[in-house]
């Protein structure tokens, strides 16, 4: 059996991906449960992992499928006890078909560099995206490593022009550059953090980002 800290993240994590198709953040994760560290978090998934509820995505960031769901008992309409709980089975993945997608160059995920250029296609497993339009962008830098996000990584992005607090995103700052961060309100101000300690978050006014996308997926090419 669950506990009830282990359900409650269970059942966040899959109506995150019935949303959005992407896996919360461990700070999303974290405020959602009222924790307070990600240790907790991570000892929550691990558990869940262990007992066959999720599993984590080979070569994606912060990337979870849910497995199964655990069964609510409840008394039928005689009055009979409960039963046993069975266990759902979670949806199967999509078939392995290849898609292409732009590859828009080269993202900073430490300081700002130009981005969103180049014409070169990328080929993606279809099961790596979710719903709407995606592009590709490969990864310069160190500074979303805790988020899983190396140097050389390709981060599958999905077009949109408006984000939510804690999600990775690809902003553009004063039309110019764009970087990869998690998205941030601060006051008056958007704040873009690194997941990287030896890096500052970056702070803007509003009107000087734009939202060109958010992270879906990643590839690593070894």
């Amino acid at each position: 059996m669950l506990t009830a800290k282990q359900r409650e993240l269970l059942m966040f994590i899959r109506g995150r991906l019935d949303e959005s198709g992407i896996s919360p953040s461990f700070d999303e994760m974290r405020e959602a449960l009222d924790l307070k560290s990600k240790s907790g978090v991570h000892r929550l998934i691990s558990a869940l992992e262990e007992r066959g509820f999720i599993r984590r995505l080979p070569n994606r960031a912060r990337a979870l499928e849910v497995m199964k769901l655990p069964e609510t008992r409840a008394a039928d309409a005689s009055g009979a006890a409960p039963s046993s709980p069975q266990m759902r089975p979670a949806l199967p993945s999509a078939a392995n078909d290849t898609l292409e997608i732009p590859l828009h160059g080269r993202i900073a995920a430490g300081t700002p560099i130009e981005a969103l250029q180049g014409t070169e296609s990328f080929s993606v497993p279809a099961a790596l995206l979710g719903p709407g339009e995606h592009y590709a962008l490969e990864v310069s830098g160190d500074s979303m490593v805790d988020e899983g996000i190396l140097d050389g990584d390709f981060a599958l992005i999905r077009k949109v022009d408006t984000a939510r607090e804690g999600e990775i995103v690809v902003a553009l700052i004063n039309n110019e550059e764009a970087t990869l961060k998690t998205f941030r309100r601060e006051g008056n101000m958007v704040r873009l953090d690194p997941a990287n300690r030896n890096y500052e978050p970056q702070r803007y006014r509003p009107d000087q980002v734009a939202i060109q996308g958010k992270l879906a997926g990643l590839v690593r090419r070894y």
